[in-house]
């Protein structure tokens, strides 16, 4: 038996040294920083993710551009391109949603295509992605969405841009599809008159959870993408919320919720107004370009 005197504990108290190696070896464990959990989870098919566009998927509105497009194809006249760029220049610059501005678009887009053919519209939104969306498009946001397709899960837009805009940008970006503001129309041509109200904030979260609930989704298990503080009834649905590129109420918000925060804008500006370095000198410009071309079309 003597051989195997060595199998038994011996007992002896323990000593300061001991007691010292024993903290120190528990706080360093508690201290080492743990891999998060895979995410998205590869294969869980009751997941789903949810990305607001405009300032999360895309620099600037969507409808702003879509704007653009449509005077270069004289759907309207300067007047109505000098009120577009001067709330996209504020749009950009504030880096947040004003919702005096917003309606005001929304009014001025509705008065616009009223009267004209969805497909026409569809077509022509086409060419404006092309022209004024593609290289507006943020890598790092499109890199999310990238790893929820290829974890097996759907990926759909929900903006309060129109949704054949939304649907257009989310083919481009091989995203499943899109919840969008959904215009009248009659016969296939626009009346210039909602259907309801624009997909913005708490409507912006009643289109998700209903498409969870026909899609069989475990909203727990979901994930929702944002810049403004205007979708945090969206974000508060999903299990996983992020912040992305986040105005100053939603980044305060995710802070005290424990959100992830993603911000692919660069320089300090860019983190106390909320734009992209070289946005603000473009937005300037731009409005400089602008007044400019105004100018010399009065003259």
């Amino acid at each position: 038996m003597g051989a195997l005197a060595w199998l038994t504990p011996r007992k002896r108290s323990a000593t300061p040294q001991s007691v010292l190696a024993g903290e120190a070896s528990a706080e360093a464990a508690r201290k080492t920083e743990r891999p998060e959990p895979e995410f998205p989870v590869l294969g869980d098919t009751r997941a789903a993710a949810f990305f607001d566009l405009d300032n999360t998927v895309m620099q600037g509105a969507a409808l702003f551009h879509f704007g653009r497009g449509l005077y270069k194809r004289r759907f309207f006249d300067t007047r109505e391109l000098a009120r577009f760029a001067w709330q996209q220049t504020y749009f950009r610059v504030a880096g947040a949603e004003n919702p005096e501005h917003m309606a005001d678009v929304r009014s001025s887009a509705l008065s616009i295509v009223e009267g004209h053919r969805v497909d026409e519209l569809m077509a022509i939104g086409e060419e404006i992605y092309d022209e004024y969306m593609a290289g507006r498009i943020w890598p790092g946001t499109r890199a999310l969405a990238q790893a929820h397709l290829d974890a097996g899960q759907k990926v759909w837009l929900v903006t309060a841009a129109p949704v054949e805009t939304a649907t257009i940008i989310a083919q481009r970006l091989g995203l499943t599809g899109a919840l969008g503001t959904v215009a009248e129309s009659v016969g296939g041509v626009y009346t210039g008159r909602l259907v309801g109200e624009p997909l913005h904030g708490p409507a912006k979260a009643e289109a998700v959870r209903a498409l969870a609930t026909a899609e069989e989704l475990d909203l727990e298990r979901c994930a929702a993408y944002s810049d403004s503080a205007n979708d945090i009834p969206m974000l508060s649905l999903v299990g996983h919320p992020y912040a992305i590129n986040p105005d100053r109420r939603l980044r305060e918000h995710a802070r005290t919720h424990g959100w992830r925060l993603r911000d692919y804008r660069t320089g300090r500006k860019a983190a106390k107004v909320g734009i992209p370095a070289a946005a603000g000198v473009g937005a300037v410009a731009g409005g400089a370009a602008a007044a400019a071309a105004l100018q010399r079309r009065r003259r």
